[in-house]
């Protein structure tokens, strides 16, 4: 599928605030609120946009804890296998296999300490899991909600 100029600021005004009317973001790129909506149809069906989300402080529900913790795997473990153990702990919010020592890198958020450790422990007793190294998140510096050209 071919996305031109027009389709990746509508992307990146949706990844912006979902929320924003066709009328609004027609605006901001030039085009009628029915023109807009037919691109972001044919986003959607192509599987450009795969959805619309809320976007949670974490702050706000109390989980104010995070960090990132290095797996290293036993042998011949998938990538498959880490997703699967990764979305059973409800403090994975990210999962990715990574280049390096490691073998994938997973992002934690937990409201304290005492709860960070109790999911690091539950991870970490995943059957092909041989150890792990974490860092903790001191301070969030820079946070982007998805990807493409700024909005303007």
């Amino acid at each position: 599928m071919q996305i031109d100029a027009v389709d990746q600021r509508i992307i990146a005004l949706l990844v912006a605030d979902a929320r924003a009317s066709y009328a609004d973001i027609g605006a901001r790129v030039s085009l009628s609120a029915p023109a807009v909506k037919r691109r972001v149809d044919r986003l959607r069906s192509a599987g450009v946009i795969r959805g619309f989300t809320a976007v949670v402080d974490p702050a706000a529900v109390g989980w104010t804890t995070e960090a990132f913790v290095e797996l290293f795997c036993a042998g011949r473990t998938t990538p498959a296998q880490i997703g699967a153990a990764a979305r059973r702990h409800p403090e994975v919010v990210g999962a990715y296999t990574v280049s390096g020592e490691a073998d994938a890198l997973i992002h934690l958020r937990a409201a304290d300490i005492a709860h960070l450790e109790e999911a690091l422990e539950r991870l970490r007793a995943e059957s092909f899991v041989t150890s792990s190294r974490s860092t903790i998140v001191l301070s969030r510096l820079v946070e982007s909600p998805g990807v493409g050209p700024s909005t303007g």
